[in-house]
Formats: C-alpha cells, sequence, structure tokens
C-alpha cells in the first residue's frame, strides 16, 4: 500500500449507492484509506439492493473494494462530533446528497473546511448545485433522459433507450475522482483545500462529444441511430452467417478494403458510396449489400480476415463471453480476493496500467457493514473507553465478522 500513488491520503466516504462509492472506490484502487462512514443499522442503501449471493449484495460488491467500513447511526446526538473530529485530519470529504442535506447531520462544506482548511470538499449531485433543479432527486435513468443520452440511443422501432449500465452515476464518479487528484496536487504547491463538485447532469452532458457539437456547430440534433455510427459509414453492428458482428471501416482505405474482402470492388466507384457523405446518405442500401455478403460464412471466419487487413472489428459478446475471453484474462483486470463471507471472490479491477499498480488494484474485499468501526475510530484518537460507551449507546456498530463467517 505505502508504494500506491494516494498512499497516505485519508478519504472520508459519506457517500451512498454507486455514483459516489465510484469515486471513492477510484481513489482506493490508487492507494487513499477510503473510510466508508454507512448509516446504522442497515448501512449504504445499495446494500440492500439484489441481486445477492449468500445474503451479501452483489450490487455492492461492485463498487465497494479497497475500502473500510464504519457503521454510524446518524440519529445519534454523538455523530457530528464524530464526523468533525474525523474530518480534522482527513484530506479528502465525498458526499452525495441533495444540495442541503449534509447540513442537517451538522456538519457542512464551511464549517469541515474552517476546522481543515487543507481538506477537498467533494459533492456529487443530480443537477449541480445551482439552478432551477438543483434540489431534485437524482438517479442515473433520469439524468440519461434531461442529459440527451436516451434520445439518440435505441432505434427507431425501440423508441428511446437507455444505456445498459449505471453510465450518469459511473461517469461522474470517474470526473469528481479527476478533479479530487487534481485538486491533492494543487494543494500541493498552495497548501489549500478546495471544492471539488460534478452532478449526474453535468457528466453525461459531459460525454456527448460528437453529438453535442453537431447542435452547437451545425444546429443538427441527432436522432435514434441504433448500431449505426452517427457520421461514419459503413461502421456499426452487421449480420453475418451466424450472428451480428461489429465492423467499422472509419477510412477511405478500409471501406475500399472491406468492398474488396466482400467481393463488393464495383461499390468503391459508385456514386451513391463513392465517399463517405454518400455512404451515409446510402448506408441502408449499404448494409444490406455487406449483410448480404457476410452471410455466407461465420463471424469467425470474417472476423480474422478483417482485422488481418486493418478493418477493425470484433465480436458482440455477452457477458460470459467476455471473461472467458483470452485477451480479457491476459489483460489481468480480472482478480482476486478474500471476503470474509463470500471466500474467494472474483472482480474487476481497475483498468489502469501503470507500474505502481503492477500487483493489481484491489487489496481489500468489500467490507461488511461495520466491519472496522472499532478500528478506525481508534486511529483517530478514541480510547478503548470511549468506544466501548459508543458501542453500547448505539451510536457505532462494530461487526463479528468470525461470527457472520461461522453462519
Amino acid at each position: 500500500m505505502k508504494s500506491l500513488p494516494l498512499s497516505g491520503i485519508k478519504v472520508l466516504d459519506l457517500t451512498r449507492a454507486l455514483s459516489g462509492p465510484f469515486c471513492t472506490m477510484i481513489l482506493a484502487d490508487l492507494g487513499a484509506d477510503v473510510i466508508k462512514v454507512e448509516p446504522a443499522p442497515h448501512g449504504d442503501m445499495i446494500r440492500q439492493w439484489g441481486p445477492f449471493k449468500d445474503g451479501e449484495s452483489i450490487y455492492y460488491l461492485s463498487g465497494n473494494r479497497n475500502k473500510r467500513s464504519l457503521a454510524l447511526n446518524f440519529r445519534d446526538p454523538s455523530c457530528k462530533e464524530t464526523l468533525l473530529k474525523m474530518i480534522e485530519s482527513s484530506d479528502v470529504v465525498v458526499e452525495n446528497f441533495r444540495p442541503g442535506v449534509v447540513e442537517n447531520i451538522g456538519i457542512s462544506e464551511q464549517i469541515a473546511r474552517a476546522i481543515n482548511p487543507r481538506l477537498i470538499w467533494t459533492s456529487i449531485t443530480g443537477y449541480g448545485s445551482k439552478g432551477p433543479k438543483a434540489t431534485w432527486p437524482g438517479f442515473d435513468q433520469i439524468a440519461q433522459g434531461e442529459a440527451g443520452f436516451m434520445s439518440f440511443t435505441g432505434t427507431p422501432s425501440s423508441g428511446p433507450q437507455r444505456v445498459g449500465v449505471a453510465i450518469g452515476d459511473l461517469t461522474s464518479g470517474m470526473w469528481a475522482a479527476l478533479g479530487v487528484i487534481a485538486a491533492l496536487y494543487q494543494r500541493s504547491s498552495t497548501g489549500s483545500g478546495q471544492r471539488v463538485e460534478t452532478s449526474l447532469l453535468e457528466s453525461l452532458v459531459g460525454l456527448l462529444s460528437v453529438q453535442g457539437q453537431r447542435y452547437l456547430s451545425a444546429g443538427e440534433v441527432p436522432q435514434l441511430s441504433g448500431n449505426v455510427h452517427p457520421v461514419i459509414s459503413p461502421y456499426g453492428a452487421f449480420q453475418a452467417k451466424d450472428g451480428l458482428l461489429n465492423i467499422g471501416a472509419a477510412t477511405q482505405q478500409q471501406w475500399e478494403k472491406l468492398a474488396r474482402l466482400l467481393s463488393l470492388e464495383p461499390l468503391i466507384k459508385d456514386d451513391k458510396f463513392l465517399d463517405n457523405a454518400a455512404r451515409i446518405t446510402n448506408r441502408n442500401e449499404l448494409k444490406t449489400l455487406i449483410e448480404d455478403r457476410l452471410d455466407q460464412k461465420q463471424r469467425a471466419e470474417w472476423i480474422p480476415d478483417m482485422v488481418a487487413l486493418g478493418i477493425p472489428a470484433g465480436a458482440i459478446n455477452d457477458i460470459q463471453a467476455v471473461f472467458e475471453d483470452e485477451q480479457v484474462k491476459a489483460t489481468g483486470i480480472i482478480e482476486e480476493i478474500h471476503h470474509p463471507v463470500l471466500g474467494k471472490i472474483r472482480q474487476v479491477g481497475s483498468p489502469i496500467r501503470m507500474d505502481a499498480l503492477k500487483a493489481g488494484s484491489i487489496h481489500r474485499a468489500p467490507p461488511i457493514l461495520g466491519q472496522h468501526s472499532e478500528e478506525i475510530l481508534g486511529e483517530f484518537g478514541y480510547t478503548a473507553g470511549e468506544i466501548e460507551h459508543l458501542l453500547r449507546s448505539g451510536a457505532i456498530v462494530q461487526s463479528d465478522v468470525d461470527a457472520v463467517v461461522s453462519t
């Protein structure tokens, strides 16, 4: 742990569900000591979300590795005092409450940074801290719709579709983690912390890329296009003899190679397919012509031939095929760790490759609720007697790992 990039950085994680926990998990992967403060007695709401494995939420497992858990009763009068004591010596606080909610438990950015000027206060909301929707609750699919993602995801027959993972939660967590790392770097020269903020809405608008720029520069409103690339042809999913494969002939040279491979060489000089603009206009006809040829062989035959010619192509895998793929295995992104309840588990680790992570990115299994409560408070200066008092009063909860395992 001492050799990791964020070793020595202490993060107080007040987040729940997915956007905030994903942010703090990235920081934990990079070596930060992330203390996940969970409300006792039930913990982060995501612990109640299925599916479950031996009583443990698989959703929780996916976003909380490398952290320690402190189960704290937010209704207890001592809660505010405990949090402020921890803030005094923390480097980063991350919260994803609606604006104004965190003040209800007796802390705020202003209070926190007054007692610790070096603190980096990180906030993830649904819509941002300003504007007419600032107080609205934010959930991923709502943000996908508000940010326009669903307006160009799907087909005319399917109608608008959500992205298959919580892309708004995940990207807001990534943006927030990037902001935290930048703030930590700047603090090394200024000595001062600062506020880092993002929202689900802004995170998705920030990913609109060419779809957003089409409107800003040309007034174009992208429409539903399914698996078809909005501005390149042929680029998308095509039907072969045994199923769909992706082909990305993004350059004129790649298109011409593909046409020759498929014995469609006359199309190269056909005015309807002469350049990318023409192919976009006639993309449906071109797709039919390509699929008539692809129907002669299976995907496993076509893909190597295309790749050999420098034409990007690949299978459309289900999740089982992804994790059985030799290339995925070769990257080392699937790691193993021992969980106190589930035993040995496999998880998707960090996709970041750097010398400091040669030994892997997973150092701790996702914690059970309150697994580290006593340990954490001891590190923040609480005596054994004080911790025992907090336990008896119900202000904190300490899980008995041995008892959990035995059951």
